[in-house]
């Protein structure tokens, strides 16, 4: 395999995706290794090698010491074709193994749009797709990350799913593992272990039935399955693994710099975040922790850049203390600190003032809506003064460029709405003019809308998706009123967000789909080389499937497909929220008042307040 590799290798774009032998990648001898786990992104090697996910996982795995886990990515179409032509198998990194000479095959799955990635590497590796069809304990497939809370379209192809956080069930999903393997179990005796683990949900234990309407009847446990599956969460973020020692990439990836998670969960209730509300209860890092962690990443990487990362980095309560820790490092050294996720509401002229010492670079926030009322839907807790203070603050300090981001298509949304948009743009822009420090620069803002895609485990569950024509008129009705100097405007293809909408809160149905469409050629769907809607419209027409049915608006008595997955917040909460949402009322955020979400009963440690 190394020889044929080494000669396809020339032949391809990037081929230092394909060969492994990084800084920092961990080697193991396979004669003192029991079990072997090939860790699966569902993309290209520059998307997973800047998934801060992934590099914790792969540390966690690889510090059990019978325990090799091998990172495999998926592969650009130029060295598909080559591995097709020559009927060279995907293999792993650190050993050049094929992945089929596996124990446990895992991916990490954040997008919807990765979903064709995973039948399309399996079908590459030579593994079986459908799990029915794997009958031992060799090639056990699972799946976990921040996308796996509906995972019904994956059930015919993932053996199990663990859910939430994953430093602490892994270890025990590996420590069953060995002892499987070690007595000989079948592959149904694991699975039924497996199953008891928290946190763990396998697809085939629940039986799926539908009313003739096409609407989900009833979901049935079996094998003494739980009604519910509950996520899972790490209590102590101090004590949890961070990789100081960071695999130190050997070809340009898209973050390339150091990732430092400051906290998760997020203390605001964005109606339409589904990150927001599964990523509770909100826990911190201490900045002591913080400190040593990012000192200890950057002597070993070498990175010329350090970013805070999380949901909403500036509600972090120390990060002026953090910052300033850290800027007695990174100041010296000439490394740039990096501050994303920023709100309207809370920005601070003085903290990004000696944050750009190193390097000024420009700033980015998510109104995500035009108009005041709009806002208040979606609970953004923004308002039009907020940001306008914002930009003056930041022009006064001599910035001269802002990227905004909105999205179209939020329920209750009217052209007002739309229309509200190009309002706050202009007015960003005269702000510029009255208060600009350095005008010969010029001003430069971009806008960027997204089609709103509703999600699961937000209030927003049950709303519709609106047309794609619709809001393709929204998008030419918006851009017709954009002030157009100085203003860059951009806006997703309406395609790639409806099928995203389609995944998001589809059933186990669309596994034929799924099948279908990577067999006819769908991959890297996240990619504008090579999606093709064609594919997956004529998938669905195959498979007598109308993807209007997974947009259309849901009955707040209808039964979910994700029913089975409990996050932490109740059902009742989000009914509630939707509620507020067409009242147009705000919910304080967690700092300022609990509002009972039941997510506070998954960390009775301490409130949930970072």
């Amino acid at each position: 395999m190394t020889t044929l590799l080494e000669r396809i290798l020339p032949t391809v774009q990037k081929p230092a995706r394909y060969v492994g032998g990084e800084y920092n990648q961990i080697v193991k001898d396979k004669s003192q290794v029991h079990v072997r786990v090939a860790f699966c992104f569902p993309d290209t090697y520059e998307i997973g090698m800047s998934n801060l996910g992934m590099r914790i996982l792969y540390g966690v795995m690889n510090n059990q010491p019978d325990v090799w886990c091998e990172r495999v990515f998926a592969p650009w179409g130029d060295m598909e074709a080559q591995m097709r032509k020559h009927a060279l198998p995907l293999w792993a990194l650190e050993s050049h193994d094929p992945v089929k000479d596996f124990d446990l095959i895992a991916f990490t799955v954040g997008y919807e749009m990765s979903y064709a990635n995973i039948l399309n590497m399996l079908n590459l590796a030579q593994v079986p797709l459908h799990a029915a069809d794997r009958h031992d304990l060799k090639n056990i497939v699972f799946a976990g990350g921040a996308c796996m809370y509906n995972p019904e379209p994956l059930a015919d192809f993932i053996d199990f799913f663990s859910l939430g956080e994953g430093e602490d069930s892994t270890v025990e999903i590996l420590d069953l593992y060995r002892k499987a393997k070690s007595e000989h179990w079948t592959k149904d005796q694991f699975l039924l272990e497996v199953s008891k683990i928290e946190g763990i949900y396998v697809p085939s234990f629940y039986e799926h039935t539908y009313h003739e309407d096409g609407t989900l009847q009833a979901i049935t446990p079996k094998n003494g399955a739980p009604k519910t599956v509950k996520k899972r969460i790490v209590h102590d973020l101090d004590h949890a693994f961070y990789p100081t020692k960071d695999i130190v990439p050997s070809t340009e990836i898209v973050h390339d710099r150091t990732n430092l998670e400051v906290f998760r969960g997020c203390i605001r209730g964005c109606r339409f975040c589904q990150a927001g509300f599964t990523y509770r209860p909100v826990r911190p890092r201490s900045v002591e922790v913080l400190t040593q962690q990012a000192k200890e990443a950057l002597e070993d990487s070498g990175n010329h850049e350090i970013t805070l990362s999380s949901l909403s980095t500036s509600d972090y309560k120390h990060l002026e203390a953090l910052a300033n820790a850290l800027l007695d490092y990174c100041s010296p050294r000439k490394i740039n600190l990096s501050l994303p996720s920023l709100r309207a509401d809370n920005f601070s002229r003085e903290l990004m003032l000696k944050v750009q010492k190193v390097r000024k670079s420009g700033l980015t926030f998510a109104p995500e809506a035009g108009t005041q009322r709009l806002r208040d839907a979606i609970n953004k807790n923004v308002t039009e003064e907020d940001v306008l203070e914002t930009c003056a603050t930041a022009f006064e300090g001599g910035w001269s460029s802002v990227k905004l981001y909105f999205m179209l298509g939020l329920p209750t949304e009217t052209d007002e709405d739309v229309l509200g948009i190009a309002d706050l743009v202009y007015k960003i822009l005269k702000t510029w003019q009255e208060k600009a420090t350095n005008r010969k620069r010029g001003c430069r803002i971009s806008v960027a809308t997204a089609y709103f895609v509703p999600k699961p485990f937000t209030p927003f569950q049950w709303e519709a998706q609106i047309s794609p024509e619709e809001y393709t008129r929204r998008q030419r009705l918006l851009k017709e009123h954009m002030p157009a100097k100085s203003v860059d405007y951009k806006w997703h293809e309406s395609s790639l967000s409806r099928l995203e909408a389609v995944l998001a809160r589809g059933d186990r149905r669309l596994g034929a789909v799924l099948e279908h469409a990577v067999l006819h050629g769908a991959k890297l769907d996240g990619w504008d080389e090579y999606f093709r809607y064609d594919l997956w419209l004529d998938a669905f027409q195959a498979c007598g499937i109308d993807p209007d049915f997974y947009t259309r608006e849901r009955s707040e008595d209808e039964l979910l497909p994700w029913d089975t997955i409990d996050v932490g917040v109740t059902k009742k909460f989000l009914q509630k929220e939707r509620k507020a949402a067409y009242a147009s009322t705000i919910t304080p955020d967690c700092r300022t008042q609990c509002t009972g979400c039941g997510a506070n009963l998954l960390y009775p440690e301490g409130p949930c307040d970072a």
